[in-house]
């Protein structure tokens, strides 16, 4: 016999609404020994057939919804059908001369816990769950078929594994190991040097794609300061857009070593561009008490929170970060302000950039609202795939 998961009464609900996750709390009763990654039958508890599921005992996210059809069976073909339809919903991005994209979003592209990202001809996945860990040789299979004669490079060298009670794990699984420096293609043929092996994510913040070119439209003849710069996607955008000035900002040499390589790659003008390596809040204060000024401020700080006892800390962070970037900005600059923490909703982050320009003592509107680019999708049963919400915010007259 299958192994069973039943669900309490009512608990049904978010899974007829096709909510991929399961919490522990949900669950009346195990029937059968899952192993761990294995699939298991999802059931109400009036014993209706629901989903199968792949097991997860040490997360607090027992089940993750593979299917909601019965006939479903998960195997290579199963993740070869998944994968393949995600990459076919991205033929337009694809074909518009970006080199470098999300092929597969996890829960949003039906692989609860997979994430997939191409740079040119090389394949990064994260193996975030312990069902795709399970169905691993699958996967690398299916990737394979797929996409013949590409490398294939693990990125699941993060915390989110130890959740699922999975060690941390990096490296190459088939062809070559990505050079230090890969040269990828962004929006209007922006040339962007990746580190998949040592950088971030799995090399880059694909996620902000879209939001770095908006960054032209605020530049013309500004002073800019791009904090937790990275590799200085932003300042291209902005130096692009013909900013006065560029001051980028991060505790990484690393990365600002790439960040003045891409600005030659690009053929823009290092003489205009300052590069501070500091922590930026502290860099924030000393301009503050200099009474610097700036045109465009541009905020894109790591996540905050990584679960719920950390967002009110969270919000704290954010408000004195905003706070002092609009100290910094001159009337009639903006702020382009981010947050990647998935706890933080879009209404209370607008509410703390809110109270952060009060205590600043500006008055700001938002002219714009930002989110993930359009290859991080967010399945409408699935909100928490909207993780990544920004803000545009002028200081007024």
């Amino acid at each position: 016999m299958p192994d069973k998961i039943i669900l309490e009464p009512g608990r049904e609900k978010s899974v007829l609404r096709h909510h991929p996750w399961i919490f522990s709390h949900a669950i009346k009763q195990i029937e059968g020994n899952p192993e761990e990654g294995c699939e298991v039958d999802v059931f109400s508890s009036s014993m209706e057939w629901l989903a199968v599921a792949a097991y997860s005992p040490k997360s607090q996210i027992t089940a993750r919804i593979w299917s909601f059809d019965r006939n479903d069976t998960i195997d290579e073909a199963f993740f070869r059908n998944r994968i393949s339809a995600a990459d076919l919903r991205r033929e337009s991005l694809r074909n518009s001369g970006i080199t470098a994209y999300r092929v597969v979003a996890a829960e949003s592209d039906g692989i609860p816990g997979l994430i997939i990202d191409r740079y040119n001809d090389f394949i990064v996945v994260q193996i975030l769950s312990a069902g795709c860990e399970h169905h691993r040789n699958d996967i690398v299979n299916a990737i394979s078929s797929l996409f013949p004669g590409l490398s294939i490079y693990e990125r699941s060298d993060v915390s989110v594994r130890k959740k699922e009670g999975l060690e941390e794990k990096s490296g190459l699984i088939k062809g070559e190991i990505p050079p230090d420096e890969l040269v990828i293609s962004e929006t209007g043929g922006m040339k962007i040097i990746v580190d998949i092996v040592h950088g971030h994510k799995t090399g880059y913040y694909l996620d902000q794609r879209d939001n770095r070119a908006k960054a032209a439209m605020y530049a013309k003849g500004a002073s800019v300061l791009n904090c937790f710069c990275y590799t200085g996607g932003f300042s291209l955008f902005a130096l692009r857009g013909g900013a006065k000035s560029v001051t980028n900002v991060d505790v990484s040499e690393r990365a600002l070593e790439l960040s003045k390589k891409n600005i030659v790659l690009n053929h823009l003008d290092p003489g205009r561009v300052k590069f501070i390596r500091e922590d930026v809040f502290a860099f924030l204060r000393k301009q503050k008490q200099k009474g610097e000024k700036y045109d465009l401020i541009v905020l894109d700080p790591p996540k905050f929170a990584e679960n719920k006892s950390q967002l009110m800390r969270a919000a704290r962070g954010y408000k004195d970060i905003n706070m002092l970037a609009f100290s910094l900005l001159r009337k009639g600059g903006v702020l382009m302000t981010f947050s990647c923490s998935g706890l933080m909703t879009r209404e209370l982050f607008q509410k703390v950039v809110a109270d952060a320009a009060m205590d600043a003592g500006v008055n700001a509107q938002i002219v714009d609202t930002m989110s993930q680019a359009c290859d991080h999708p967010v399945g409408l049963p699935y909100p928490e795939g909207l993780y990544l919400k920004g803000f545009a915010v002028r200081v007024m007259q």
